[in-house]
């Protein structure tokens, strides 16, 4: 582009031993010019602005690259080069506008800001209206405390499957970041039961009332003072009903199966999953629902041993649960598996059945 190279000669020639103040005189003008024509910019001209201001940015000071970014930042046809160096400059003072607010800066670029700038970068990433799930995959990994507080409680971020269980994995003994996650209604409902488990009465308390869809299973977490909430109740959510009713036809017509259960786990559908699994051991669903989350992956072992499920059905059944995460895990599991005895393993699912049955009638009592 010959009046790229033209006008970049001369930006040369005009900075050339002129003083931080003219440069950044010069940087405001032509930022200044970019804005009002912006809209009726052609693709040739915007490239043209790029390359200059590109240039710009090495021969200015942080202050006037911080004024630059600002006035880019809030602009849908910046140059998308210029604004890439902006958001990866050391200094948050100039990155923060580009990283929280440029539409110019796309998820790859963000995942690689997030990976090797400092947390002040994270924070402002953080912050965007809108975050796709491999970002805050890393922000939640990365971050520090304020990067995860602030991940958490931005209703345009989204989360996989990872991102929420690094979420309640860091959120063991936060009870503030617990509650920003737990407040989440797309959280789902295997990590929102592993998360109350972790969290504090007063974390539980709190959750009740900012998330109605859930409230029957914080109340009844609440309730466990000791935190152990095996009471967990079912949601009332549109989904819970729903994987009931299924399972429910499934069980009446008589053709529940071990097929069913594994199939359930190996798809990640953890409703269904607990759903199915407490009605083959006539348990509680509550009960089946947190020994899938729990610490100890002996009782899903010992259930499964009891109505005679193979170990591939085990193996999924740990999975979804989040018990087994590696391979030298689940060899230990299979070992324990292996040698369980069925008659003992169903001598602990009738104790368990037992239990809650004497749990049930307290609960009973109490509401008389």
């Amino acid at each position: 582009m010959t009046a790229s190279f033209a006008l970049i000669r001369e930006l040369d020639g005009a900075f050339a031993g002129s003083t931080a103040e003219r440069r950044s005189e010069i940087a405001r003008r032509i930022g200044e010019l970019f804005d009002i024509g912006a809209a009726d910019f052609s693709a040739e001209q915007i490239e043209l602005f790029d390359d200059i201001f590109t240039r710009l940015i090495g021969d200015i000071e942080v202050a006037a690259r911080a004024a630059l970014a600002e006035r880019l930042a809030h602009n849908r046809f910046a140059p998308p080069r210029a604004c890439q160096i902006l958001a990866f400059d050391d200094s948050i003072a100039v990155a923060a506008p580009i990283l929280e607010y440029s539409d110019r800066i796309d998820s790859g670029l963000l995942v690689r800001n997030a990976r090797h700038k400092s947390q002040e970068h994270l924070l402002a990433v953080s912050r965007r209206p809108f975050i796709e799930a491999i970002v805050t995959d890393v922000l939640v990994e990365r971050g520090n405390r304020p990067v995860l507080l602030s991940t958490a409680g931005n209703p345009g971020a989204r989360f996989s499957d990872f991102g929420f269980k690094t979420l309640v994995e860091r959120a063991k003994g936060d009870d503030e970041l617990a509650m920003s996650v737990g407040a989440r209604r797309e959280l789902p409902r295997h990590y929102l039961l592993k998360l109350l488990a972790k969290a504090s009465a007063t974390v539980r308390a709190k959750l009740e009332l900012t998330d109605p869809l859930s409230s029957d299973a914080i109340r009844k977490a609440v309730a466990e003072a000791a935190g152990a909430i095996q009471a967990a109740a079912q949601p009332t959510s549109y989904d819970y009903t729903v994987a009931r009713e299924t399972i429910e036809a499934l069980w009446a017509a008589g053709n529940l199966s071990e097929r069913d259960v594994e199939a359930f786990a190996k798809a990640g559908k953890f409703e269904e999953t607990a759903i199915a699994l407490a009605m083959l051991c006539q348990l509680p669903v509550e009960t089946v629902e947190m020994a899938m989350v729990g610490n100890r992956p002996e009782t899903i072992i010992i259930l499964s041993k009891a109505i005679g499920m193979s170990w591939p059905t085990v193996k999924a059944l740990l999975t979804i649960g989040g018990q087994a995460p590696n391979g030298q895990t689940l060899d230990q599991c299979l070992g324990t598996y292996s040698r369980l005895k069925p008659t003992t393993a169903r001598q602990a699912l009738e104790f368990q059945r037992k239990r809650a049955a004497a749990g049930s009638l307290r609960a009973a009592a109490g509401g008389l």
